[in-house]
């Protein structure tokens, strides 16, 4: 059984896409960011960082105790060695995926992310901070849009936990100011996806735990109002 620690975010879905896809016995544990239940003292045990998605493994591999992971991408690599599924085993498939799933970690999450904050939340518009992020969320679409031309999946013939982790990240591309016609391959790659039965049930579970996603400005701060005191408060 695997604990999983949840809220409806990109990096959420992540989670939950692989958890539908593979069939893993699991159950969520809602997380309301907007709320403060990050801080938790028995959330920040299993995610010292304050950051949701997290995992309790009940059933390691190795028969010990219970296993505690953070960062979405960690426990997507996690799982798919767990149940051997989305991920191939031979050398170079294996680097494929691996080099995408880091490049959606440390590109096309972060980027987006900002590109969020600073056109959708921050408290003054940074004509110069709009402008930077969503052309660089542009940038990385086309990135992705020339890598899916001649294959269906990012990683290769196979759907994979490359895609899972970039997908989410796409959803909200409106808001990311981007249009997906300008990027055909990504389009089709995006509706293949969200076609997917297992998709439909992770969004389907996330509409029924948030059914309403509020970023007042009490949400806000929280969000937006960490600092180091906030670790150390802890």
């Amino acid at each position: 059984m695997i604990d999983l620690h949840y809220w409806t975010t990109p990096n959420g879905h992540k989670i939950t896409l692989f958890l539908e896809e593979s069939g893993l016995a699991h159950r969520i544990i809602p997380v309301d960011i907007g709320a403060g239940e990050q801080f938790a003292p028995a959330f920040l045990a299993i995610a010292p960082n304050n950051r949701i998605p997290a995992i309790v493994d009940h059933a390691p591999a190795d028969g010990g105790a219970p296993l505690s992971l953070f960062e979405s991408g960690a426990i997507l690599l996690y799982l798919a060695d767990k149940t051997g599924q989305f991920i191939p085993t031979d050398l170079r498939g294996r680097a494929e995926v691996l080099q995408w799933l880091f490049w959606q970690m440390g590109g096309l999450g972060p980027m987006a992310g900002q590109n969020h904050h600073f056109v959708q939340y921050a408290p003054e518009r940074i004509p110069y901070a709009m402008e930077r992020y969503v052309k660089e969320t542009a940038r990385l679409y086309a990135v992705l849009d020339k890598r899916l031309a001649d294959r269906p999946y990012v990683a290769g013939t196979d759907y994979s936990i490359a895609d899972m982790a970039c997908y989410p990240w796409v959803v909200p591309h409106a808001r990311q100011l981007q249009d997906l016609t300008r990027f055909p391959n990504l389009q089709r790659w995006f509706d293949a996806i969200h076609a997917r039965p297992a998709t439909q049930r992770a969004y389907a579970r996330a509409e029924q735990i948030n059914p309403k996603p509020v970023m007042d400005e009490a949400a806000k701060k929280v969000m937006f109002g960490q600092d180091a005191n906030t670790v150390t408060r802890g």
